[in-house]
């Protein structure tokens, strides 16, 4: 027994021994005494962090070492940078420093969501390459570019032929380092596609390791269906889903996440992979035109224009956008359409369909709303905020343990246009609102949510944790003030409380503000 003991001791004294001797001399930079959420456990440990170069070279208890730099953490939140898993990047070549996200705690975004993104892909990929990023930034590919560059926008299924090219498009995406595709099968020219068109297509994804995205075909009256078809294109393409930006929109819709999360549940218990991703806002943003039935835009905005010049054919669009405004997208509500991109008069950049028909003298209903709504498309179109999701199917939606986070946000510079406030503010939001004032999640729940759970459905092994060996990607709060600040009628402002933000070792985000380092990456998969 006493031989057992000693031993046992002298095993301990060697763990310890290891435990000290495994530190580093040196290290670049020392973030010490913050609560680390390292994304292993569920747990918030006071630990050091030490980074040499890019990478995370010591996790523990106490570092003894010397220091180059040391941040001073005490009272923050140390953890893995955020990973928006649904990023507008189309402003990236203009705004490569990505600053509105950065300041949100985001060191990596996937963009090409909803079906776009851009074409061609492997030029775009290798120009990116060059930017002097201010985070990483990952890409899928487009079902709606690749079907567009081969039948435009015809309202038809391909043939043979054409799909034989589309399945070679996606195919060289890939190789050239896509995640996977995404689909946008509310929009042109997605919404005239088959079901069996987007599994072939996601097939090939699948077969490089890719996933699958959806923005669905419907998320109003039609979500229950929409949710079903992602399901059966994961089941039958054997690939993994996320249903992104995930809700239930329209009043008639209301409380349907119950079902479409029980749906969740059985699709993952019959083995197939289905997740979401969700912001945290009541109100959607995307173009006028979705408040438009997709048949008559087919061909394209000339064609469109042809249509409703057709008297018949011009009552019916007006039909159809009345429909959707009291049934679906539109709430039920001139208030709850709130324009924000508007080209052909940018004083209506934030008021309502109801201020525009009081504005023209007209009685504010459906009626003239789809009018005005078709006056919007015929002058050049432009973008609304879409006041019709419930709070409690938000909630409900964020705590599902397969629900991540992912803004839906597109790159802004300060006071440009009318964006949605989960541009500058998602993920302090979900931090302030949905953890420290409504309990909705707890501080590790949310965390996970925000960077392990997409690190991993991404396949990003080296990122998304924090643990010697990991890209020293580093988000950095105060967990009593970390706030999102940007409001529906007043949305430009920076986020509160996001002290550091550390990109691939290097601090891009100091006292709330950027610096003049950009060190992120194009990250590729497979390389």
């Amino acid at each position: 027994m006493k031989k057992s003991l000693a031993a046992f001791s002298l095993f301990v004294i060697f763990l310890i021994g290891c435990s000290t001797s495994d530190q580093p001399d040196k290290v670049d930079l020392l973030i010490t005494g913050g609560s680390v959420f390292t994304g292993e456990s569920n747990d918030l440990t006071v630990q050091d962090v030490g980074i040499t170069g890019d990478k995370i070279v010591f996790v523990g208890a106490e570092f003894t070492g010397e220091a180059d730099e040391v941040i001073d953490a005490e009272g923050l939140v140390v953890s893995p940078g955020f990973i928006d898993m649904h990023t507008h990047l189309d402003p990236l070549k203009r705004i490569p420093d990505a600053k509105s996200h950065l300041m949100q705690g985001v060191t990596t975004a996937l963009g090409g969501p909803d079906g776009g993104g851009f074409w061609p892909f492997v030029e775009n990929m290798d120009s990116i390459e060059q930017l002097p990023l201010g985070m990483n930034v990952a890409y899928l590919v487009g079902h709606n570019r690749v079907r567009e560059e081969i039948m435009q926008m015809d309202n038809r299924e391909p043939t043979e032929e054409e799909l034989a090219e589309m399945k070679k498009l996606v195919d060289e995406a890939m190789d050239a380092g896509a995640y996977g595709i995404s689909t946008g099968l509310k929009y042109l020219p997605g919404a005239f596609s088959k079901v069996d068109e987007v599994i072939e297509l996601s097939r090939v994804a699948s077969a490089k390791g890719g996933i699958y995205t959806s923005h669905l075909r419907e998320e109003g009256l039609g979500l229950i269906d929409g949710v079903q078809e992602a399901i059966v294109i994961g089941r039958d393409a054997d690939i993994p889903v996320v249903l992104t930006h995930h809700k239930a929109i329209g009043m008639p819709v209301w409380g349907k996440s119950k079902v479409t999360l029980a749906m969740i549940d059985s699709a993952r218990k019959l083995g197939i992979d289905v997740m979401a991703d969700q912001y945290p806002y009541t109100a959607s943003y995307t173009s006028i035109s979705v408040l438009i039935p997709a048949w008559c835009r087919a061909g394209g905005q000339e064609a469109f224009v042809k249509r409703t010049e057709d008297p018949v054919l011009h009552d019916s669009i007006l039909g159809g956008i009345e429909f959707n405004i009291l049934n679906d997208r539109g709430g039920g509500d001139l208030k709850r359409v709130q324009l924000a991109k508007t080209p052909w008069d940018e004083s209506l950049s934030g008021k309502t369909l109801h201020d525009w028909a009081e504005r023209e003298g007209m009685e504010p209903n459906a009626k003239t709303g789809a009018e005005l709504v078709m006056r919007a498309q015929l002058t050049g179109g432009g973008t609304a905020i879409y006041h019709a999701m419930d709070e409690q199917d938000v909630e409900r939606i964020m705590a599902h343990p397969m629900t991540m986070i992912g803004s839906d946000g597109r790159l802004v510079n300060m006071n440009e246009g009318w964006p949605h406030p989960r541009w500058y503010g998602t993920f302090p939001r979900v931090l302030g609102t949905y953890v420290r004032e409504k309990g909705v999640l707890d501080m590790p729940t949310a965390l996970h949510k925000m960077t392990t759970m997409p690190a991993d459905r991404l396949g990003m092994s080296d990122r998304g944790r924090i643990k010697v060996g990991n890209m020293a990607d580093l988000a950095i709060f105060n967990p009593a003030t970390i706030k999102d600040n940007s409001e529906f009628t007043d949305p430009h402002h920076y986020p509160s409380g996001m002290e550091y933000v550390v990109v691939n070792g290097m601090i891009t985000i100091q006292d709330q503000d950027i610096t003049d380092v950009r060190n992120g990456r194009l990250l590729r998969k497979g390389r």
